[in-house]
């Protein structure tokens, strides 16, 4: 009798600068489901070339997911006015609805943890299907809707989250 072959599962890791070819690739894939929503500038800005990738490398923490050897995720975080600040998060069409997103977001929270910030914020859009209920289910708050002229004609909205101190590490 044969045993069925065990599923791989997804592992999250920081990433390094050979992955920034991977999650480019991966950033376009995801935001391409959404290129009709975007300018043309905004979608530039959010697909950028691996160069950005790893630029970001030296700014703060960047994640990859990698399933069956593959970048089928990435978030990265960075600081800025005193906040950290989520960046392009992103999960490979083929493989949503497989908790790729939510292992990024815990990623988020052990970093925050383990800093001296107490607040996270990140700017999304309405028609990322699910993005905003993703978020909330990781324990951020509507802050405020963004109008188009603030982003490259796109509108969307803030959302924040306050690191609770008594969990930190």
């Amino acid at each position: 009798m044969s045993t069925p072959e065990k599923a791989s599962q997804p592992e999250v890791r920081l990433a390094t600068e050979s992955d920034s070819p991977g999650i480019a690739d991966v950033v376009r894939r995801a935001f391409g489901v959404y290129r009709e929503n975007y300018t043309a500038e905004a979608m530039e800005v959010v697909t950028p070339e691996p160069a950005e990738f790893t630029r970001r490398l030296s700014v703060g923490p960047q994640w990859v997911v990698e399933l069956d050897g593959a970048i089928v995720g990435t978030v990265s975080v960075t600081v800025e006015e005193g906040d950290l600040y989520v960046k392009t998060m992103a999960v490979d069409p083929s493989v949503q609805g497989r908790g790729i997103a939510h292992l990024l977001m815990n990623a988020i929270d052990e970093y925050a943890r383990s800093t001296t910030h107490d607040r996270i914020f990140l700017y999304t859009t309405y028609f990322s299907v699910g993005a905003k209920q993703l978020y909330e289910k990781h324990g951020y708050t509507w802050v405020r809707d963004t109008p188009p002229e603030e982003w490259y004609g796109v509108p969307g909205l803030e959302m924040e989250k306050f690191i609770n101190r008594e969990y930190r590490a």
